[in-house]
């Protein structure tokens, strides 16, 4: 657990260090067996949201992450990293607000609505 934890801060510097907007992080404990944590930041473009994503990729992969994937390489709006242990959504602002993650995964699940 303690690597997921130094994982989670390096990708959440990542974020910040490259000017992703409005950088939040959810812990999944109780929410979702699919991952320890969440990380859901806007980008100011598509080249940007590109850009965070393929830096995240190459950390993830630097760290042994090397089955992590990225869903959206394709799409202007958003990206999706899988990083096993830690999930990343990159979005441009509107898709962000229209998908408003941060309030359907920070409400409380009851237990037997978890996701396996």
């Amino acid at each position: 657990m303690e690597r997921v934890l130094q994982l989670k801060k390096k990708i959440e510097q990542i974020l910040n260090d490259n000017k992703a907007i409005d950088v939040k992080t959810i812990d999944l404990e109780g929410k979702s067996t699919v991952a320890d944590y969440m990380i859901i930041a806007s980008g100011t473009s598509s080249r940007h949201l590109q850009a965070l994503s393929e830096t995240i990729v190459e950390r993830l992969k630097k760290e042994g992450v090397s089955n992590c994937h990225v869903e959206g390489k394709d799409s202007n709006e958003w990206k999706l990293i899988d990083g096993i242990d830690i999930i990343v959504h990159i979005f441009n602002p509107s898709k962000r607000k229209f998908y408003n993650l941060e309030k359907m995964w920070s409400e409380l699940i009851p237990k037997e609505r978890l996701m396996i």
